[in-house]
């Protein structure tokens, strides 16, 4: 028994030695195999390696790039591992502002963030024209990289941003800009996900040279476009690319084309040497492309297709967003415009290229109440931040400036809800509670007290007091602020009425706009701004009162005047003659949110509120536009109790009341 245990143990033993041995003789092979030398590719370093650094650790043919290299200092992803918190100066910011020192005319004196000198400046912008990086162009800007380092701003692009429309050229139209950007923010068209650095870049969108400069025009769906759907469901109009990058989805975009409600024609015409490259269907696509107007299309159509051109963006974008034509993206890679902060599922269809053929039936499935979600999402994006250079380089401003300061910026929702965020300042507040536009998004009302600010620019007299008494008698009135303008110095305290509510005096600076300053010392929601001269009974600012905590967003007032066009002069008017119409408030006697006191100070440029406070009543007009522009609302006018009796004859009065039963 024991010799039996004895054999199966070596059995056992002697087993486990063999699958020992050949264990190491596979390890041997596979080593004697991978030490011979073998004819492979080189190594694919990650595309975000910095080639200056590969040296050390890299063998040299692992450097070699396929095709032909570009120099190092035109590598875009040289310093893709930057980030506000390794590329960015936050010092320079917190010492002076959010400030912008720049010299192109897209960010001129009129903005509220620029500033002539350097050594304030929080952000540079670059004095030469670096939107065309095409070297085919004919504004391609040549040694750039060599001005660059010559400026003694440029710090290796520290605290720059860079802005681009076009990078790369035929026929990869990579993203080379021809320079090195180094560490500087780059907003850019076209930016594909791959070299977008996340929290560091903005992507914008690619527009054409005649772009509005300022304001812009509107969009294009009307009111009353109830059902949405409009004679078109799906269109696209353009070229097709034959050969190269972009052509493969363009070339098959003809396969969803049904001549009904899906439109989809293309041109084989591109280039000066398209008919080497034509196909059999070039000329029927040719034929079918002149039978139908661009403009036509794009009007008429519920959704407009965006595919990708030579590079990921197109102005097609732009386009459909201002004809309220529902964008269907084809463009897989692209980061879209502001998609930091814009949620693009509300105004777009995002599509994928490989699916082009899914395309017509997803499109039908939308619900028309979704439909018209979509198209009136893209009047509000295009009117917020397209519709102007001015628009689009604030936004991107503004985008950055959040990223300064995280605990104090902008909630995603604010800029998906109109007005959006260029007119929601985090500088008044991040919550959307204290805005006066989204009281019925967040479920509440504006406070139910109101302070009154009267502007008195003469020596105190009867008819202020009057006023003061009235109004401090409302059962609404939190406070009553005088603001005094006059030259002689305020009186003392005693010299004023004896009221229950507090009553300050604010030595202003003799200026009509100064009624407009966010002054610390009104903490209500709600208004008042009055004239020393107004008369108003308490009843009176009572209603107007309550009227206003139903529309907190406009002005509610009692003095209404209107703006028209003179024929003859050929420039507009202002009259406060009694009319059946009315488009003007005045801020003489009227209720408004108290931010747009911040809007008005923090937002208007400089010389804009210089020029109305040089002119008559012209304070008024300015408020009245801003507050319209924000809320696209008129204001309400309140109507006063009349102060005159009639002169009626007294036969006519005995005659009347002997008739009454």
């Amino acid at each position: 028994m024991q010799a039996r245990k004895k054999y199966l143990l070596l059995a056992f033993l002697a087993s486990w030695l063999v699958l020992l041995l050949l264990l190491l003789g596979d390890r041997l092979r596979r080593s004697a195999f991978m030490s011979q030398p073998r004819a492979v590719s080189p190594r694919s370093w990650p595309h975000w390696a910095d080639r200056s650094l590969l040296g050390s650790f890299a063998a040299p043919q692992e450097l070699q790039d396929l095709g032909t290299p570009s120099p190092p200092s035109s590598r875009l992803n040289s310093s893709s591992r930057c980030r506000m918190e390794n590329c960015f100066d936050l010092g320079r910011c917190r010492r002076h502002g959010f400030k912008v020192f720049t010299y192109p005319r897209q960010l001129g004196p009129h903005s509220r963030y620029h500033t002539r000198r350097p050594e304030e400046a929080c952000v540079f912008v670059l004095p030469f024209d670096t939107l065309d990086r095409d070297r085919l162009s004919a504004r391609y800007v040549p040694g750039l990289g060599q001005q660059l380092g010559a400026s003694p701003l440029w710090n290796g692009g520290r605290n720059h941003l860079v802005f681009n429309l076009y990078s790369g050229t035929w026929p990869h139209y990579g993203p080379e800009l021809g320079f090195d950007v180094g560490q500087a923010m780059l907003a850019k068209a076209s930016f594909d996900a791959e070299s977008f650095r996340p929290g560091f870049d903005v992507s914008i969108p690619l527009f054409p040279r005649d772009h509005p400069q300022w304001g812009g025009q509107e969009g294009r769906l009307r009111h009353g476009a109830v059902p949405p759907r409009k004679k078109y469901l799906l269109a696209f109009k353009g070229k097709r690319y034959l050969t190269g990058i972009g052509s493969g989805t363009r070339n098959a975009l003809h396969h969803i084309h049904n001549g009904k409600d899906i439109v989809s024609l293309t041109t084989c015409k591109h280039g000066k040497d398209w008919e080497k490259h034509k196909d059999a269907r070039c000329d029927k696509d040719n034929a079918d492309y002149e039978k139908f107007d661009y403009q036509e299309l794009l009007h008429n159509s519920t959704f407009c297709i965006v595919p990708r051109g030579r590079r990921l963006g197109s102005f097609r974008f732009l386009e459909a967003l201002q004809a309220a034509c529902i964008p269907v993206l084809l463009s897989d890679g692209w980061e879209l415009p502001f998609s930091e902060v814009i949620d693009w599922s509300k105004a777009a269809v995002v599509g994928s290229e490989r699916l082009l053929l899914q395309i017509p039936s997803a499109v039908r499935c939308i619900h028309p109440e979704r439909v018209l979600a979509l198209q009136q999402q893209t009047q509000f994006l295009w009117d917020a931040y397209f519709s102007s250079v001015d628009k689009i380089v604030h936004t991107t401003l503004e985008i950055i400036k959040d990223r300064l300061l995280p605990h104090r910026s902008r909630p995603r929702f604010l800029w998906n809800e109109p007005p959006g965020g260029l007119l929601a300042l985090p500088d008044f507040s991040t919550h959307i509670g204290d805005f006066p536009f989204y009281y019925l998004q967040h479920g509440s009302s504006p406070s139910e007290k109101f302070t009154a600010l009267i502007r008195v620019v003469s020596p105190l007299s009867q008819p202020v007091l009057r006023l003061i008494q009235a109004v401090s008698r409302s059962q609404y009135c939190a406070q009553i602020l005088v603001l005094w303008s006059c030259e002689e110095p305020p009186p003392p305290l005693e010299k004023w009425p004896q009221i229950t509510v507090p009553l300050s005096v604010i030595e202003g600076r003799r200026e009509p706009s100064d009624r407009f300053f966010p002054y610390a010392a009104i903490r209500t929601d709600a208004v008042l701004s009055l004239d020393e001269d107004s008369s108003l009974s308490t009843s009176e600012v009572d209603f107007a009162f309550v009227v206003w905590r139903s529309f907190p967003e406009r002005i509610v007032g009692f003095l209404a005047s209107s703006h028209f066009w003179d024929a003859e002069q050929q420039r507009w008017g202002y009259t406060s003659r009694w009319t059946n119409e009315l488009s003007i408030v005045l801020t003489a006697a009227a209720f408004y949110h108290r931010y747009y006191h911040s809007l008005f100070t923090g937002y208007l440029p400089a010389g804009l509120r210089e020029l109305a406070g040089g002119l008559a009543a012209c304070e008024d007009i300015l408020m009245n536009v801003l507050v319209a522009a924000v809320t696209k609302l008129p204001p309400i006018k309140v109507t006063q109790r009349k102060q005159h009796k009639e002169a009626v004859p007294q036969q006519q009065v005995k005659g009347t009341l002997a008739e009454w039963p």
